[in-house]
């Protein structure tokens, strides 16, 4: 995210009450763990991070059946971090979604969808049909849509998030 927003995400670091070199350090060791040929399965991983999760459960997307769990985040206590997984394990989602009992934005123009405001799956709703692009790497992600401008002017453009989470509008 500080790829995208920096000023907001040292705005962050000081609420939460940590500097940049712990962040650098949290990421480095991240890396190097998801990186490890003796790595445990991917969420296991997340486990061994964040802890058990909040809460579990089995969804259906089409024929397939998954488990999303769901770890809270306290920078943004509204969210949640998902990991959605396929029977056996494997991780094939993960981001940030609204948490239950959470009102969702519902943004009405570009100039309500600013950074960090909403999800994937909020801008999609909002402003259909929404399109999902493939994203500059793992965690990110895009969807292109048409919106109207605060004017009325109906203006195609392509979001981008990080971990799920809106980051900038570009035309």
């Amino acid at each position: 995210m500080a790829d995208f927003q920096p000023d907001l995400v040292a705005d962050a670091l000081r609420t939460l009450g940590a500097g940049r070199d712990r962040m650098r350090e949290a990421n480095r060791r991240w890396q190097a763990m998801a990186r490890a040929g003796r790595a445990p399965g991917a969420l296991a991983r997340y486990r061994s991070v964040l802890g058990a999760p909040e809460s579990t459960a089995v969804l259906r997307v089409g024929d397939l059946r998954a488990e999303a769990h769901r770890w809270p985040v306290p920078l943004w206590p509204g969210l949640r971090f998902e990991v959605l997984t396929a029977p056996g394990g494997a991780v094939w989602n993960e981001e940030l979604v609204r948490a239950p009992g959470h009102p969702a934005p519902v943004p009405r123009t570009l100039d309500d969808v600013t950074p960090w405001s909403c999800t994937v799956a909020e801008l999609a709703r909002a402003f259909p049909p929404a399109r999902p692009m493939e994203g500059s790497a793992p965690t990110r992600s895009r969807l292109a849509f048409a919106a109207p401008t605060a004017s009325g002017e109906l203006r195609d453009v392509i979001a981008e998030f990080t971990w799920g989470l809106v980051q900038r509008v570009i035309p």
